[in-house]
């Protein structure tokens, strides 16, 4: 009787064991801080699409989606981490990673937080890395934009080349010559129109903590390009 006892305390213990891994792999890594306007969606790994509402948590290799004119905010639970999403948008949250697929993303790292691993957005034919920066990207189909709002911003190129952006700064991949171009600055009234007319930074009623440092950035804009 004793050891029948102690087989199932044995095989008690070891399934829960076994389930630990599991516990962990579903416990969310963000949540949905807000949804401005749908169509917006989420999809958990291995799971159906689900409209995406406000306070919905979110687990590890969840896909995002968005359709004109649907948009929303993330916030991610470390690293005082946090993007917005719009237009036809796709990606996926895996770790430390964003995969974005197509459509436009702004991330940013608030200030004041730890100084942990970059927070880095893998396009289809770059990486750009962001640590305590606000960096936006616009994959249109036939181009990729690739604009620091502030702060330092890396982005290595599948192909090899190497950049580095600082605030105000724009640089842009054209699919139909397979070339780049910059990184060049932003004039300030190229860089105001974009804060003006931009679909992420307009709009939400969540904070983007960052907001000061990019108008701080605009305010010291260029006024003409270079030659």
């Amino acid at each position: 009787m004793r050891s029948a006892c102690t087989i199932a305390i044995i095989a008690i213990s070891s399934g829960m064991l076994m389930a630990a891994p599991g516990s962990a792999q579903n416990k969310p890594i963000a949540r949905i801080e807000e949804v401005v306007s749908q169509p917006a969606f989420q999809r958990p790994h291995g799971k159906t699409e689900r409209v995406a509402t406000q306070g919905q948590p979110l687990q590890n290799r969840t896909v995002l989606r968005t359709a004109k004119p649907g948009r929303m905010q993330i916030q991610m639970n470390q690293g005082n981490r946090s993007f917005r999403m719009g237009g036809n948008a796709s990606l996926q949250i895996n770790g430390n990673t964003i995969n974005h697929r197509s459509g436009q993303i702004i991330a940013w790292i608030a200030p004041g937080g730890p100084r942990v691993t970059p927070l880095q957005i893998r396009t289809r034919i770059a990486t750009a890395a962001i640590r305590g920066t606000t960096l936006f990207i616009d994959d249109q189909g036939d181009k990729i934009i690739f604009l620091s709002w502030e702060g330092d911003v890396s982005v290595q190129a599948d192909s090899g080349e190497a950049f580095s952006l600082n605030g105000g700064q724009v640089l842009t991949y054209d699919d139909s010559t397979a070339t780049w171009s910059g990184p060049r600055p932003l004039t300030r009234k190229q860089a105001m129109t974009r804060r003006r007319k931009s679909q992420l930074l307009n709009g939400f009623q969540a904070p983007m903590q960052t907001m000061p440092e990019v108008e701080a950035v605009l305010n010291q804009a260029p006024s003409t390009a270079d030659p």
